[in-house]
């Protein structure tokens, strides 16, 4: 099955969003029939590039609201992360323009595979605080998962893929997204937001079950005590 996710890399219930469906697929057995496709979203593409505002003096500009009140509006994001095994820490987190992190991932892509860069991107901001609007941060967290630092350089003082990422946003909306966490699985079904974990699995499923796909064995007991092999049995 091919599920496609609208989200932000400043969005944080896309995070928590993205650990849920994880775990579902896992939960379920369907691990490894699911391709993920990961789609643009961007929730204020008016950020300056280079703004040293922090999320909570962001957040109490946007909502007109006190910067105590803005700080008391994270609690309740910073617990339900924790429920699946984030620990965002808001104090550190700036406001960032994301455009260059979408088009980077839109590069990875073409390399291959972009998964292991969307989980640092999201893990870099929301647990570590990187400011990943700035090139040489871009760099490092690509780096770290394995792509080249020149071919991201040349990349980021470019404008490649900013018509891909525009393109994805425009899809979106055709297709009604109007918040992320968005998850369309198979162009049938729609999932928004972060919702409960059995809305994921009910949905994964109901997918299945239309594709003709079987869950994988879950194995119980404790490794692979008392089995025979063509080599060697193990008493």
């Amino acid at each position: 099955m091919k599920i496609e996710i609208w989200s932000d890399y400043v969005c944080p219930f896309c995070y928590i969003g993205k650990k849920q469906l994880e775990k579902a697929i896992q939960d379920t057995g369907f691990a490894g029939q699911v391709e993920l496709v990961y789609k643009s979203y961007q929730l204020d593409p008016t950020t300056p590039e280079n703004t040293n505002v922090s999320v909570y003096d962001s957040l109490a500009q946007k909502y007109s609201m006190s910067l105590d009140k803005a700080k008391e509006m994270t609690q309740g994001v910073t617990a339900r992360a924790k429920e699946v095994g984030l620990h965002y820490n808001f104090d550190n987190m700036m406001a960032e323009n994301t455009l260059k992190a979408h088009r980077l991932v839109k590069w990875a892509e073409q390399q291959g595979d972009a998964s292991a860069l969307v989980e640092a991107l999201l893990h870099g901001y929301f647990i570590d605080g990187k400011r990943i609007g700035h090139n040489d941060v871009l760099e490092t967290i690509a780096e770290q998962v394995g792509l080249n630092r020149e071919a991201v350089a040349q990349l980021l003082a470019s404008d490649d893929f900013k018509a891909e990422v525009e393109e994805d946003i425009q899809e979106g909306l055709q297709l009604g997204v109007r918040g992320v966490p968005f998850f369309v699985l198979n162009r049938k079904y729609g999932i928004s937001g972060a919702q409960p974990q059995e809305v994921f699995e009910d949905t994964l499923r109901k997918v299945a079950q239309e594709e003709g796909l079987q869950p994988a064995l879950q194995m119980e007991g404790s490794g692979d005590a008392g089995v025979c092999t063509d080599d060697s049995c193990k008493f």
